[in-house]
């Protein structure tokens, strides 16, 4: 017991810090290709940017429910990487010394964050409602499943034209500093990818192995540790945005990583084979959509206000504010999540 215990939490790290170097380098070499392809300054360059981070939660995911069994580990990554991310946002604060972070950043911002609103709020109708099994669906897809792609689509096309011309600055600034060609941006984009396949496709099982040896849920592990997990990427990409002055890249990437976290539930449900994935997990889940709902709307007033006072010199109470919202939710998955 205790070997495989131990097992299952190196195999847990192992994936983790994988996932951490892979998701590195995909940024790193995706923002190289987007500048030797042209596409640096195009608002196509700024959807490869919010999608190379996310990739371990789309691969995590999709490994959950296909292989693992585990809707909802996968589901909980989704909405946890949500919550994950907006808590990130007082990690930015943080580093962000001398002013508050909410008064430099671009009020664009709220656009995007807008849009998250919108699709959490969907999903946790979804959650709650559309629960048991006469909840709606085209074949083994919940309905819901095409409205979250459409209403995405929508969303993106919408944001990065808003944002394209600012981020696509900031990407480009730091694709030049890789100094390497078009083919070993390539090939070195596409090893980085390899790794975060493989680390994510393990990393379920690894999840659910450390649920089932402690008693714990799957729901709580799903939302803890393996959304923690999968948000490594954004978690590096953001502050090492924010250390070279890229602040508003840095934001957009976390809110734009939100909305894809939503695309990848649309995309899970495709591969759930016994229907609905939303009616198979608990709906305990819709907490994590409601705090990231909380959250986002924190940041929104941070952004509109403009806050210049923190506490102990440190951070803005509106980051105070989501990091308390972020341990409430782990704590509220703890006590009450279920599967």
């Amino acid at each position: 017991m205790a070997d495989s215990l131990l097992l299952a939490w190196f195999a847990f790290a192992a994936c983790a810090a994988f996932i951490l170097f892979g998701g590195v380098w995909l940024t790193r070499y995706g923002h190289a290709i987007a500048e030797h392809t042209g596409l640096g300054g195009s608002w196509v360059g700024m959807v490869l940017l919010a999608t190379v981070t996310s990739l371990p939660e789309l691969v995590t995911g999709v490994s959950a429910v296909a292989f693992a069994d585990a809707p909802n580990i996968a589901v909980g990554d989704a909405l946890g990487s949500c919550v994950f991310n907006l808590a990130i946002v007082s990690v930015l604060d943080w580093l962000h010394r001398g002013e508050s972070l909410f008064d430099r950043a671009d009020i664009g911002h709220l656009l995007s964050a807008a849009f998250g609103v919108m699709l959490l709020a969907f999903v946790a109708f979804n959650l709650v409602l559309g629960t048991g099994p006469g909840a709606w669906s085209i074949g083994h897809v919940g309905l819901y499943t095409p409205v979250i792609v459409v209403f995405y689509a929508l969303a993106m096309r919408i944001v990065y034209q808003h944002e394209k011309r600012e981020m696509a600055r900031a990407a480009a600034g730091a694709a030049r500093k890789g100094g390497v060609t078009l083919r070993q941006a390539i090939l070195r984009y596409a090893g980085a990818a390899a790794i975060v396949l493989v680390a994510g496709t393990v990393l379920p099982f690894a999840g659910k192995a450390i649920a089932a040896a402690y008693g714990w849920n799957a729901s709580f592990v799903g939302t803890l540790l393996v959304a923690a997990a999968t948000s490594l990427p954004e978690l590096v990409v953001t502050v090492a945005a924010v250390r070279i002055g890229a602040l508003d890249m840095a934001i957009a990437n976390l809110l734009g990583s939100n909305l894809f976290d939503m695309l990848i539930i649309a995309v899970d449900d495709l591969f759930y084979l016994p229907g609905p994935i939303l009616a198979h997990v608990s709906p305990v889940h819709a907490a994590s959509a409601l705090s990231a709902i909380v959250m986002t709307g924190a940041v929104m007033a941070g952004l509109v206000y403009r806050p210049k006072s923190r506490v102990l010199g440190t951070i803005g109470w509106a980051s105070v504010f989501l990091l308390a919202v972020y341990v409430l939710n782990s704590y509220l998955l703890f006590l009450r999540g279920g599967g």
